[in-house]
């Protein structure tokens, strides 16, 4: 027996010839996916990939019609898993959701008990998608850094996209950590929003994207890119010498010019960041540590609430670079 009712309210996009229908339905119960753990949603959040999946042109949905929406969080009403009893708080992202399975854009969804992180302690559902997909890659490309032998004595590190959620929460995790941040932006406005995540300097967008030597001054211990082709070639010939930068945005492009020269003359790295297909294990370690010694400074703070009703308007600014914070979403709080 299903706990969820017959019907309830979700946000879908629908491809119609050339175009996408979005908004708010009416759906069954019925057309959910198959899965062993049942959750009313409390939360969910915007993603860059959640605005493409709903634009024709986005490249990104594989079904039609589809519930967007990458990451949800809120209560287990029904659950086939011991270890994920119903009045569990978890949370679900990556994998298939908001692409080619429906997503966290619904008052109710199911899913694989595999893909179910229980919530820690001190992490609401609010908290978790204030963090969301996008700040769970932040806290990816942090221990990256750190893995590979970053510590705050090497020296700054840079965060390109920073204004975004990726960007800002690397910033806010790096700060708290004690390393000196640098904030690569082109949101002037947002320079004082950033300092007070803890960016001790900050670079303009030109200063970051234009053509420069195939290497150049040794400045950076690391670096975080959220961006993709329009910075990361800048952050490559600016590594210091064993450096790495932990990559994981496209917003900039995605083809990317560079040199072999800051890899065989300099010996730094590109790592990149893939959150869709981490293993459930390590993915439940690493939000374990985002309520505790990774927890991102001001968690929520810097978020704008929407709603089911008013998405249209966050989609389309994640899009077309408005991005300021963090949006989530109220879906059934």
């Amino acid at each position: 027996m299903t706990a969820i009712p017959r019907e309830f309210r979700a946000y879908v996009a629908e491809k119609v010839t050339d175009s996408v229908e979005r908004g708010v339905r009416s759906v069954s119960e019925a057309d959910l996916p198959a899965g062993e753990i049942e959750i009313r949603v409390l939360w969910s959040s915007v993603n860059y990939k959640d605005g493409l999946a709903t634009r024709a042109d986005g490249k990104v949905a594989r079904i039609s019609p589809l519930i967007p929406g990458i990451d949800l969080a809120g209560e287990v009403v029904a659950s086939d898993d011991a270890d994920i009893p119903p009045g569990s708080s978890v949370l679900a992202h990556g994998y298939e959701l908001g692409v080619s399975r429906h997503g966290g854009y619904t008052e109710f969804q199911r899913v694989p008990a595999d893909w179910v992180v229980p919530l820690a302690a001190g992490l609401s559902p609010r908290d978790a998608m204030a963090i969301g997909t996008a700040g769970f890659t932040a806290a990816m490309s942090v221990v990256a850094l750190e893995e590979r032998g970053l510590t705050p004595s090497d020296g700054p590190v840079l965060v390109t996209g920073a204004s975004g959620g990726v960007g800002g929460t690397a910033l806010a995790i790096l700060a708290e950590r004690g390393y000196e941040v640098w904030a690569a932006t082109g949101k002037p406005d947002e320079i004082e929003r950033l300092r007070t995540l803890g960016a001790a300097g900050i670079l303009a967008r030109d200063e970051v994207t234009g053509e420069g030597r195939p290497l150049e001054s040794e400045r950076w211990a690391g670096a975080v890119d959220a961006v993709g082709a329009a910075t990361l070639p800048y952050v490559l010939r600016t590594l210091r010498t064993g450096a790495a930068v932990a990559a994981s945005g496209n917003a900039g492009g995605a083809k990317l010019e560079t040199t072999v020269f800051p890899f065989i003359l300099r010996g730094v790295a590109l790592l990149g960041m893939d959150s869709v297909n981490m293993g459930i294990h390590r993915r439940r370690e690493l939000w374990d540590r985002l309520a505790t010694d990774l927890r991102p400074r001001d968690l929520g703070v810097h978020c704008a609430e929407v709603t089911l009703d008013t998405l249209d308007e966050a989609l389309d600014g994640i899009v077309s670079g408005a991005a300021r914070g963090r949006w989530v979403v109220r879906v059934g709080e």
